[in-house]
């Protein structure tokens, strides 16, 4: 075959040309860090990469994020949960020295007033967030666990009701002791009454005891979750004007309207029972009670009974617990012309709607980040001080009838038959004080237990959570040595060895000015510098 000086020419170009892409390949693995500019250029390497880069960008997703905000959740939560525990420790302390029988009514109020305050911290640390979510509130975390200042505000503008529907089983129906002391404040012998400071003293003929007056009775209660809730409406004479606006359910069957009556004073509700003059069920709105005697209760509920209350609470204060997280509810507000409402179901935080949040945190992976306010926050705790409210105020009562009856005793001579009628009604009343202040020991020795359970409570969440945590943590761990270990095989898989294409590009330079000499050289000569 004849070599002619063009073909040797194509072919020393072609070759120049093969030098310089492979220098133009090496430059731009030098300059990107990659063995691969486009997938063509080794194909098994671009599916590789794709792949190692998308488990590396769900691992980052995971690790970085997903992880990271969900531990975060945790740590607000266990933060919150220890002021719980500090909180309920408290009460406990305070209610195991109440419980000193030698406390007065100025003692207790000290007490009370503290157990109120801490009792307020109890429901405000419910109300903690996590970048603007509330932790406590499941899939309401737009909701807080208790109406706010603002939202009583803007209740005042536009009224809401909430007929709640709550449902309890025979266990909690609870006992209450009532003393009954009103014959101190009778005119003795001629059945009046009056103050027992007033002028007609009332001197007892026959000088018979009056502690034989004086009765101690144990009464069953219903008691709701809320207080001041609606009463039967009336009109401007006082008169009924519909049904009282509560129904109660005992295994599904209702209870007959006429087993109720309502009570404005819940006094006067507890003396009705204890008498035996109301043989039903008394209700008390303003305490949120349903009291009744130990004869009902024994001719009506059995162990195993099912109970559902219905009612409706419209006076609503701040820090009072928001219903829809805890019952079956149905909102009524006010939307501006005050007979409009709107009115919407809510309340699907019920506990038989599950809420847990839970967020992905690795491939197939999820883990539980939040704390449903019903395994923490019960009304109880709050409505536990309205009982010890109602305690303080008999025995700051019966303690003031007692100076009263001193006084009262001190103007008459001591041989006098008035100043023995005076001792017979001053041991009386101190009967009254043993009864009330043994019904205040017992009371608060039973809130030790109380505080005991809500504080076991709070330690089974705070184990979840701590659980919860240790687990995110081992996940976490082992999603950075995933990470860590995905990105070496992205590196060695896409990357190159910058000595290697040192030494290769080197190599390409110098072979293409050897290229370029060897063409010149043989460019120079031809067929007719021969002839």
């Amino acid at each position: 075959m004849r070599m002619t000086n063009k073909i040797m020419r194509n072919n020393s170009l072609y070759n120049i040309n093969q030098n310089k892409i492979l220098e133009d390949k090496l430059t731009n693995q030098m300059t990107n860090q990659s063995k691969i500019a486009r997938p063509s250029d080794d194909p098994v390497v671009a599916i590789r990469a794709l792949r190692l880069r998308s488990n590396v960008t769900a691992l980052t997703q995971y690790y970085d994020k997903n992880a990271s905000d969900a531990d975060q959740w945790l740590t607000v939560t266990a933060d919150a949960l220890t002021t719980i525990d500090e909180v309920l420790t408290d009460l406990y302390k305070q209610a195991t020295g109440a419980a000193n029988k030698d406390f007065t009514a100025d003692n207790l109020e000290i007490v009370l007033t503290q157990m109120k305050s801490l009792t307020n911290e109890f429901y405000k640390s419910g109300n903690v967030d996590y970048a603007g979510r509330y932790v406590f509130s499941g899939y309401r975390t737009d909701t807080a666990i208790t109406f706010s200042a603002e939202d009583i505000a803007e209740m005042s503008k536009h009224p809401v009701s909430y007929e709640i529907n709550e449902d309890f089983g025979y266990d909690k129906i609870s006992t209450i002791s009532y003393t009954d002391y009103n014959v101190l404040s009778k005119k003795i012998g001629t059945g009046a009454t009056d103050d027992i400071a007033g002028s007609n003293d009332g001197i007892k003929a026959d000088n018979t005891s009056y502690e034989q007056d004086i009765t101690n009775t144990k009464l069953f209660r219903m008691r709701l979750s809320y207080n001041n809730i609606d009463s039967t409406p009336v009109d401007a004479d006082g008169n009924p004007t519909g049904p009282i606006p509560l129904t109660l359910t005992v295994n599904g069957t209702a209870v007959a309207a006429t087993e109720f009556t309502e009570y404005d004073d819940p006094e006067a509700a507890y003396a009705a029972i204890a008498s035996g003059d109301e043989e039903g069920i008394a209700y008390i709105p303003s305490t949120g009670e349903l009291v009744f005697s130990e004869k009902y209760y024994q001719d009506n509920y059995k162990e195993g009974d099912k109970f559902s209350v219905t009612y409706n609470k419209s006076e609503w204060l701040e820090d009072d617990i928001n219903p829809v997280h805890y019952f079956r509810c149905t909102e009524t507000r006010d939307i501006g012309d005050g007979t409009m409402t709107d009115t919407k179901q809510t309340g699907y935080n019920y506990t038989s709607v599950n809420q847990d949040i839970y967020y992905d945190v690795g491939f197939n992976q999820q883990i539980q980040v939040n704390t449903l306010a019903t395994e923490v926050f019960t009304h109880d705790v709050r409505r536990d001080m309205d009982d010890f409210q109602h305690c303080l105020t008999q025995l700051r009562d019966i303690e003031t009838k007692i100076s009263d009856i001193e006084k009262k005793r001190a103007e008459f001579s001591e041989d006098s038959d008035d100043y023995k009628n005076w001792t017979k009604k001053l041991e009386a009343a101190n009967k009254a004080k043993d009864y009330i202040r043994e019904n205040i020991h017992t009371k608060f020795e039973n809130q030790i237990t109380n505080y005991q359970t809500y504080m076991n409570d709070n330690n089974i969440a705070i184990t979840n959570n701590a659980t919860r945590g240790s687990r995110l943590e081992l996940i976490s761990t082992r999603l950075s040595n995933q990470k860590a270990t995905f990105k070496d095989l992205q590196t060695d898989n896409e990357g190159i060895d910058v000595t290697q294409v040192a030494v290769e590009l080197s190599a390409s330079e110098l072979t293409y000015q050897a290229a370029l000499m060897a063409t010149g050289k043989i460019m120079e000569t031809n067929l007719m510098n021969y002839i």
